[in-house]
């Protein structure tokens, strides 16, 4: 597909810009609204083309927790069934909120061995609604600060949870990459995170990470790798343990299987299974 859609389609998704100015310039470069339209479905994030993971082996349950300033937050947990304490991975969605993709990535983190926690970020405004435009409205209504926090009483929530044995990583995909890493900054117990394709964080912030990083991103994402050499940079000044990894021909959102036109089911197999291994590594 022409760079150009994909381009468009991330500034879209990621900037303000409205739906029609999206169609629009959409139309100008396949040549015809029509074509725009017909164009549509190729590139759209559907989670109806979601891999969906068994989980008759696991133990599912949507939960509650407390937020901050009176906040309620939701989370999808996923864990294998048996009385063993586990340890848990924090799965931190994309800018869409709490959808069926990420509670299935959030299953394929149980039947790996581990307590896959999704809290929903858009909980407060009553959870991620299905239409993806207003679902981006929602998340500029976040305020990054209190937002940060929500997540972070997550942890707070699981290590009062039996089947939680208080270890901790993290993995989080676009918007969900940023804040993993700011998770990394944020909650010094955490011993593992693993951002895909996520905004980095201030080089001051650096000397607070604790944990070993898995930095995972797409070659072709000019807009999140503009911040790699410089995260690279402080994270080698204060001897934080890293390891960066760029999947060459892919796109920004590689992962996401529900993402026809950026996925690329290869890259995306090999990022996962490279992301499980060092999380048994960090957290056995």
């Amino acid at each position: 597909m022409d760079q150009r859609i994909i381009n468009l389609y991330d500034e879209y998704t990621h900037k303000p810009l409205s739906r029609n100015e999206f169609l629009n310039r959409l139309a100008k470069i396949t040549g015809s609204t029509a074509a725009a339209i017909a164009i549509l479905p190729l590139i759209e994030v559907n989670t109806a083309h979601a891999a969906t993971v068994s989980d008759e082996n696991l133990i599912t349950e949507k939960i509650t927790y407390p937020g901050e300033g009176g906040d309620t937050m939701a989370a999808y947990i996923a864990r294998p069934k048996g009385k063993k304490p586990k340890a848990a991975v924090m799965v931190i969605h994309e800018n869409r909120g709490l959808n069926a993709h990420i509670e299935d990535v959030a299953r394929r983190v149980a039947n790996a061995g581990f307590i896959g926690f999704a809290p929903d970020a858009l909980a407060p405004f009553g959870g991620a609604p299905t239409d993806a435009d207003k679902a981006r409205e929602m998340f500029t209504k976040l305020d990054p600060k209190k937002n940060l926090s929500n997540f972070l009483k997550g942890f707070e929530y699981l290590k009062q949870q039996k089947y939680c044995n208080k270890k901790f990583a993290c993995v989080g995909f676009c918007w969900g990459g940023a804040l993993t890493n700011q998770m990394a900054v944020n909650f010094p117990e955490l011993k593992a995170a693993a951002p895909f394709y996520g905004r980095q964080p201030e080089a001051a912030d650096v000397p607070k990470i604790k944990a070993a990083l898995m930095l995972h991103y797409a070659a072709t994402d000019e807009r999140i790798n503009a911040g790699i050499a410089a995260y690279e940079e402080a994270l080698k000044q204060n001897k934080i343990e890293y390891q960066t990894f760029i999947y060459e021909g892919t796109q920004h959102a590689f992962h996401n299987d529900t993402a026809p036109t950026r996925y690329n089911a290869d890259a995306a197999k090999l990022a996962w299974s490279r992301t499980m291994e060092f999380f048994k590594g960090k957290l056995g």
